[in-house]
C-alpha cells in the first residue's frame, strides 16, 4: 500500500474509534510510522484529510448499496444485507463513520457537516427506493409511510451502533432491527 492510502486507512480508524476532534497527525505519525511532516505533505490540513476519508468511504458505500440490489431480490433480504452493514460497522469498537461525524456535527467544519448531511440522505434514498418497492412486490404493507419507516429503519441502526459502542460489546442485528422488520412485513410474507 502507499503512505497515502495507509494515512487514510488508518484516520478512518481514528475517526471511527476516537473521533474527529480526538485524533492528531502525532496519532498517525505513531500509527503508521512516519513523520508528522509526511502526512503534511500529503495532506496539508486536517480537514482535506477528513475530506478524502469520507469521499473514499462513500464510494465503497455506494457500491456496497448497489451489490446489495443486486445481489438481492427480495426487499426484506436487502434491508438485512443493509443491517449486516451497521453490524459489520461496528465491530472492533468502531462506529459507522456517519454516526462518527454526526456525533460531531458541531465540532466538524462546514465542508464536512455538508458531507455528513449527504451521507445520511444516501442511506434515505436507498431505504426509500426500497421500502417502495418491497410495498409494490407485496412483501412490505402497502399502507406504511416510506419517508417514516425509512428513519426508523436508520435510527434504529445507528442507534444500535452507539449503544454496542458506548456499552463496548458486540452489536446485535437482532437488538431491534428484527423486531421493527417484523412489524414492517406484510401478512403473506411472514414465515
Amino acid at each position: 500500500m502507499s503512505t497515502r492510502s495507509d494515512l487514510l486507512t488508518s484516520a478512518e480508524i481514528l475517526l471511527r474509534t476516537k473521533g474527529y476532534a480526538a485524533f492528531s497527525y502525532a496519532d498517525l505519525a505513531d500509527d503508521i510510522r512516519i513523520k508528522k511532516a509526511s502526512i503534511h505533505h500529503h495532506f496539508p490540513t486536517k480537514e482535506g484529510l477528513a475530506i478524502a476519508i469520507v469521499e473514499s468511504y462513500l464510494f465503497r458505500f455506494r457500491k456496497q448499496l448497489d451489490a446489495i440490489n443486486d445481489e438481492n431480490i427480495s426487499v426484506i433480504d436487502r434491508l438485512n444485507a443493509f443491517a449486516l452493514m451497521f453490524a459489520q460497522s461496528s465491530q472492533n469498537g468502531m462506529l459507522p463513520l456517519c454516526g462518527a461525524l454526526a456525533a460531531e456535527l458541531l465540532a466538524l467544519p462546514e465542508s464536512l457537516r455538508e458531507m455528513t448531511k449527504v451521507f445520511f440522505e444516501i442511506h434515505l434514498n436507498w431505504l426509500h427506493s426500497n421500502i417502495k418497492l418491497g410495498q409494490e412486490l407485496g412483501e412490505l404493507k402497502a399502507e406504511l409511510n416510506v419517508i417514516n419507516v425509512s428513519r426508523l429503519i436508520l435510527n434504529t441502526l445507528e442507534g444500535g451502533s452507539f449503544v454496542s459502542w458506548a456499552l463496548n460489546d458486540d452489536y446485535q442485528q437482532s437488538s431491534g432491527f428484527d423486531f421493527v422488520l417484523d412489524g414492517l412485513r406484510a401478512s403473506a410474507t411472514h414465515p
